[in-house]
């Protein structure tokens, strides 16, 4: 395989940063342009739902590298450029204002963007750090807030708002908080959690519609017809890859940028992050959300466009902060698992679970519990089911 004598990334998050880093690291000195969206130098997401919503961190502490540190990669930065079009034939893409970029190879690493249903278009969602600093601004006057999704991302925005005195309602039409990520009955605990600091939940049922009077928010109507008052709503229900400036590239796309085992799209063109979904022989296809995956797949690209060829077969991993709690999760915990607590009690806020099934152990859940679970991760295999992980 040939060398390429210039990269272009497109997407100025923690996983394209990674790529170009690498590749640095490793030795490439051609050229190495990265796009982002955004008019910001690439900083770090998962603070924006905890430390810059609550206040206790400023927009420059989100940074992924001081100024000087991104100078010194010897990279050129377009930011606030959006891509509009990737054609394979001429190895070009299209941004916005009419300019065109060539490549030799390709990253793609533009992430997510929230779903917005239907009557939601007033909810504020938080997916950029415009988003948080946004929504930490209403937060000053604000008294009562529904946070509509009770994912991972809809519970630490519910714990970041109680933290600030506020009156909170989570809503989801999922069994328990952090269902779909940790199953019924862990998620069981995640209830108890928030209901102890005075989270008010509406699990079970889901949310129709914003309700505003004269512009401003007063409430949000469930399905069954009753209405949680509201004078601020967070739609934390879920993001979909954005994939829309791919649509007439002749990529395969479906839930994302589809891949080979070594996160290649087509050739010269790979795919990293939230956006890719990838081809593992043994278990079929996967799309993570989580930063590791990022950084992860972030690696293996940089070493397959130097030649090699890494297959990527990770070990997922996730974490939450929320209160002072710390949930991580090594591995997948699938809807069927068998949860057995093997340290500590849930009683006393701190435990390590064991997600199990007739093959062996999927999944280590760490609950306050970081050094049980950085040593049951070695007990587990490896494989991942069809479809993956969503955060």
């Amino acid at each position: 395989m040939t060398v390429p004598d210039d990269v272009l990334i497109v997407g100025a998050s923690v996983g394209g940063l990674t790529v170009a880093e690498a590749l640095r690291r490793k030795g490439f000195i051609g050229r190495i342009r990265v796009v982002g969206e955004e008019p910001r130098p690439p900083y770090d997401r998962p603070p924006l739902s905890k430390e810059v919503l609550i206040g206790r961190w400023s927009a420059e502490a989100v940074h992924l590298r001081p100024a000087g540190g991104l100078d010194e990669l010897g990279v050129d930065w377009l930011l606030g450029h959006r891509a509009e079009q990737l054609r394979l034939d001429t190895r070009t893409v299209a941004l916005d204002r009419g300019k065109a970029l060539s490549y030799g190879a390709l990253v793609i690493a533009t992430g997510l963007v929230p779903r917005r249903p239907a009557g939601f278009t007033e909810a504020h969602t938080l997916r950029t750090l415009d988003d948080a600093l946004r929504l930490r601004q209403e937060l000053q006057t604000a008294r009562r807030v529904a946070v509509i999704g009770a994912g991972v991302l809809g519970c630490e925005v519910a714990a970041a708002c109680c933290a600030l005195g506020k009156q909170v309602t989570l809503i989801d039409p999922g069994p328990a908080p952090m269902a779909l990520q940790l199953g019924t009955e862990l998620g069981g605990h995640v209830a108890a959690l928030h209901e102890s600091r005075g989270v008010r939940l509406r699990t079970g049922i889901g949310a129709a519609r914003l309700i505003s009077e004269d512009g401003k928010t007063s409430g949000v109507e469930l399905t069954s017809g009753e209405v949680v008052e509201a004078d601020l709503a967070v739609l934390a229900a879920g993001s979909a890859p954005a994939t829309g400036w791919l649509a007439d590239s002749g990529l395969r796309l479906d839930d994302g940028v589809c891949c080979d085992a070594s996160l290649r799209a087509a050739d010269g063109v790979y795919a990293v992050g939230d956006v890719a979904r990838w081809h593992d022989p043994g278990t079929g296809t996967a799309r993570l959300e989580t930063r590791t995956n990022a950084t992860e797949q972030a690696l293996v690209v940089a070493d397959n466009i130097l030649g090699g060829d890494r297959r990527y077969s990770p070990i997922p991993y996730f974490w939450s902060d929320q209160y002072d709690t710390k949930i991580q999760v090594h591995g997948v915990i699938a809807p069927h698992a068998r949860i057995r607590i093997a340290e500590g009690d849930p009683r006393e806020g701190r435990f390590l679970a064991l997600a199990e099934d007739d093959d062996g152990i999927a999944a280590a859940i760490g609950w306050n519990h970081p050094r049980g679970v950085r040593t049951a991760r070695r007990t587990l295999r490896n494989p991942l089911p069809v479809g993956g992980y969503r955060r």
